[in-house]
């Protein structure tokens, strides 16, 4: 008879060592019935597990945690202020250059997308290549006839947003412009650049690219871009609206009228006029023959004063130096001054320092010039006397008069449009009137003086363009020639002539001070007259600037 222990430890048969059969000792359950329909998912948890316990937090160390160490009232400052960022909306009323401006000081994210002025039949709109072309054509006439950089930088803008171009990012230093399209975050960006190798002072030119701008930037105004080839092409091929005789005269009258200013009389007038002419001339020649500029105004700057020391050799009672001053009061370069100080006020340092330099190396070439003759005329025996600096000449109907006739002569020499002549003769007398009642009467300083009257001629120049939606510098340039330090430059480069550099640097440093003064001025008076009239996109933080630094 077996044993009980010996039967269990019989092998087990294949059925009994199946991998589906239960184990010894554990109690088969039958399965519940289960639905046809009845959907299961990989998702449910099994029978025999217990849901774990909900969650009320997330343990510490993962990367959407809130620390222990959290506190509301300690946070820091988020990016985006409580009351979120105050929508741009772009009054169609204002000018497009402060339209432009606005955007411009704006980050690129911040932007309002463009509502493209000038509609297409073709859906797709415009080939980029063509319009970045004619943007760049348009930038280089304005640089080139002297327009500010941010004044450049709007008008590129506004060219590219009126043909449906965003996230266009134009770039203007002193001869170069360039603009970059990118279409979106995903395509290649497009650049496009272009090189200022001339540059000429034409006005007439320059209010015929602002009105093509304006006319652009209009959506009552179709434009095609053939178009507006077209008349750009136009522009460029159009002659100056005086014949070079004319400049030859206005340079003379220019001159004559600045030494009325300073207390010369009829003869001193035509030497004065009589020596601008001549070295108007010399200079045309000197250009047509390829010399560079610094030589042309060297050579422009020696006939009046060997008037002066003719004068003085002749023995003839007049004041010489009235006539050498007059005869600098039109090689000052005070266009290219104020667009210096304007693109270094506004954040445009680069071309800034680049216009400060060619300015710097115009004075160098006049300072040659007048010391090689005064320093012969010294030799020759001519006494010159730089103490009737110290001479005050009060004559203020003939000085108004004088001040009206040089802004009138000087807007001849900028080419401009006859129809700015007369406003911008008035806005040169009422510079000088603010200058005279100021530093005659009043007894203020010339440097606080002249500042004050500037900053009325650039307030006018700013009034007088946004009513004509047009460049500001033909109402202001011409305007502040009866305020260029022509006296004060004389009579330094008289005293360093004579051995008296201490005395001629101090006349100097004052002519570069009156000249900062006027630059200064204008820049505030048209930056007043912004704050005063409705800008785009104004918040209750007040007009965006130009932020580049803090100083630090």
């Amino acid at each position: 008879m077996a044993h009980p222990e010996a039967e269990d430890r019989k092998p087990q048969s294949d059925e009994a060592r199946s991998a589906f059969t239960q184990p010894i000792g554990v109690v088969s359950q039958a399965p519940a019935a289960e639905d046809e329909s009845q959907t299961t998912s990989e998702f449910a948890i099994p029978d025999g597990l217990a849901a774990p316990p909900a969650a009320t937090q997330e343990p510490e160390g993962s990367a959407f945690s809130t620390p222990d160490t959290y506190s509301v009232r300690h946070s820091i400052p988020t990016f985006t202020p409580p009351s979120g960022i105050p929508m741009v909306r772009l009054t169609k009323e204002a000018p497009w250059q402060d339209r432009m401006r606005t955007m411009l000081r704006m980050p690129v994210a911040e932007r309002p997308a463009p509502e493209p002025v000038q509609k297409h039949d073709d859906e797709s709109g415009p080939a980029v290549p063509r319009v970045l072309d004619l943007t760049l054509r348009i930038g280089e006439l304005l640089l080139a006839g002297g327009e500010g950089a941010e004044d450049v930088e709007a008008a590129m803008f506004a060219v590219c947003r009126s043909y449906g171009l965003d996230r266009c990012e134009p770039t203007v230093t002193f001869t170069q412009l360039s603009i970059t399209h990118q279409p979106s975050l995903v395509d290649d960006p497009v650049t496009a650049s272009r090189i200022v190798r001339r540059r000429g002072t034409d006005y007439t030119r320059l209010a015929a690219v602002f009105r093509l701008v304006d006319d652009i930037s209009d959506p009552d105004t179709e434009i095609s871009l053939e178009e507006a080839y077209r008349r750009l092409a136009e522009i460029r091929r159009n002659r100056h609206p005086y014949p070079g005789w004319a400049l030859t005269a206005a340079g003379g009258l220019l001159a004559g009228a600045a030494s009325i200013l300073v207390g010369g009389g009829f003869i001193v007038f035509v030497a004065a006029a009589v020596g601008a002419m001549l070295g108007d001339r010399l200079a045309w020649l000197c250009a047509g023959r390829g010399l560079p500029e610094f030589y042309q105004f060297v050579v422009a700057a020696m006939p009046p004063a060997a008037m002066g020391i003719a004068l003085t050799l002749a023995h003839v009672p007049v004041a010489a130096s009235a006539v050498v001053t007059g005869g600098l009061f039109a090689l000052l370069p005070g266009r290219a001054l104020v667009a210096g100080v304007q693109d270094g006020l506004t954040g445009y340092y680069i071309t800034a320092s680049a216009r400060l330099l060619e300015v710097l190396y115009l004075f160098v070439g006049i300072v040659t010039g007048v010391l090689v003759v005064l320093y012969f005329g010294v030799k020759f025996g001519a006494k010159l006397n730089p103490d009737v600096a110290l001479l005050t000449v009060e004559r203020p109907v003939w000085q108004i008069a004088a001040s009206m006739l040089l802004s009138l002569a000087f807007a001849v020499l900028l080419q401009q449009e006859r129809s700015t002549v007369l406003l911008v003769t008035l806005n040169g007398g009422v510079a000088w009137v603010v200058y005279g009642a100021l530093h005659y009467a009043g007894g203020l300083s010339p440097v606080a003086s002249t500042a004050v009257a500037a900053g009325l001629v650039g307030l006018f120049g700013q009034l007088l363009s946004r009513y004509r939606f047009a460049s500001a510098l033909p109402y202001v340039t011409a305007a502040i020639g009866p305020l260029l330090p022509g006296s004060a430059t004389y009579f330094g480069l008289l005293a360093i002539a004579q051995n008296n550099v201490d005395k001629g640097m101090v006349s100097l440093t004052k002519a570069a001070a009156l000249a900062m003064a006027i630059a200064i001025g204008v820049n505030l008076g048209s930056e007043i007259s912004r704050l005063f009239l409705r800008v785009p996109g104004a918040t209750a933080e007040g007009r965006r600037a130009a932020k580049r630094t803090r100083g630090f």
